[in-house]
């Protein structure tokens, strides 16, 4: 396996330092992130669509320090009934085309979640009650889930890109049964990109949900999440920011503060024990500490365990 980063983690840094630190960490793989909820600090996609110079000169700078790009990252709301989805829609197929000039062939995003018929805001269905939810979330699916999934896969298809799902709490694919509902209905171009901090603060198991997708995970991120206190109290459901930390149910952390190693080495098994031996890129979002403290820790703790499993 290879270890690689998410530029988000190092958006206060130029990309020339973001690209020397991720080499001085002996990282090999790079996912930029190109918009939505992204503020893509690093790079500029018209920019690189337009110029093929600009180009050039990204991936010869990912070659001089012996990283290559893993994914292209465009996670937003292609289904928000506003401005707002169709700006994320327009990214997502402009990240398409940049995959395909860049010979990228994974693209990370989310499923996006549409609103109720006539609603302005997205809606989220958790529970089967009161009785008009599960009318909503059927409408959701048959009427804007799988018709943008089916046309954006069509493309995706045609370039040879494989689309990398990211589960995640308040999108309509945010556990392994949403997944392969989609999956079902647009076939095999639509994967996971594997989180397993969403699922654990949603009340999961990575291990059990690592063996249940098997080959359906095409892309990794390696973000850890802490279950603090005050979900004793409260539950796992937090609608608090999430800065500051304190008070939180729960909280993004870097690997091994939240989950024990003994735990990343189960979850890096069981990736290997399903046939993915690929990129796990580190997402930071610990907010207790600062990134570069927080993505060395990371970055330690996925490299003992990958040189634990290979001793």
């Amino acid at each position: 396996m290879k270890i690689g980063l998410i530029t988000d983690g190092f958006d206060a840094i130029s990309l020339n330092d973001c690209l020397d630190r991720m080499a001085e960490l002996g990282m090999e793989a790079i996912e930029f992130a190109l918009g939505g909820w992204s503020k893509a600090p690093h790079v500029k996609i018209d920019e690189l669509l337009s110029n093929a110079l600009e180009r050039d000169k990204l991936l010869g700078m990912c070659q001089e320090r012996d990283l290559f790009i893993s994914a292209l990252n465009c996670s937003g709301n292609p289904l928000h009934p506003s401005e707002i989805g169709k700006n994320d829609t327009t990214l997502a197929k402009k990240t398409l085309e940049l995959a395909s000039m860049l010979k990228v062939d994974r693209v990370v995003m989310m499923s996006g979640l549409p609103a109720a018929p006539g609603d302005s805001y997205p809606n989220w269905i958790t529970s089967s009650w009161p009785p008009e939810s599960l009318e909503i979330l059927d409408w959701q699916w048959k009427e804007r889930v799988i018709p943008f999934w089916r046309d954006f896969a069509s493309k995706a298809e045609k370039l040879g890109i494989r689309i990398c799902i990211e589960q995640h709490g308040r999108q309509v694919v945010y556990n392994n049964e949403s997944f392969f509902r989609l999956r079902d209905a647009i076939g095999p171009t639509v994967g996971v990109n594997f989180d397993p901090s969403h699922l654990i603060w949603m009340g999961g198991d990575p291990v059990s949900a690592i063996k249940r997708l098997g080959k359906c995970i095409y892309h990794v991120h390696g973000k850890d999440t802490y279950i603090e206190q005050q979900a004793l109290v409260d539950g796992l459901i937090d609608t608090k920011p999430v800065t500051p930390v304190k008070g939180r149910s729960w909280n993004y952390v870097s690997l091994g503060h939240g989950n024990s190693i003994r735990s990343w080495l189960a979850i890096i098994e069981a990736l290997k024990g399903v046939g993915y031996n690929d990129v796990i890129s580190i997402e930071n979002e610990d907010y207790s500490l600062d990134a570069n403290t927080a993505i060395s820790t990371s970055n330690s703790v996925l490299r003992f365990c990958l040189q634990k499993l290979t001793s």
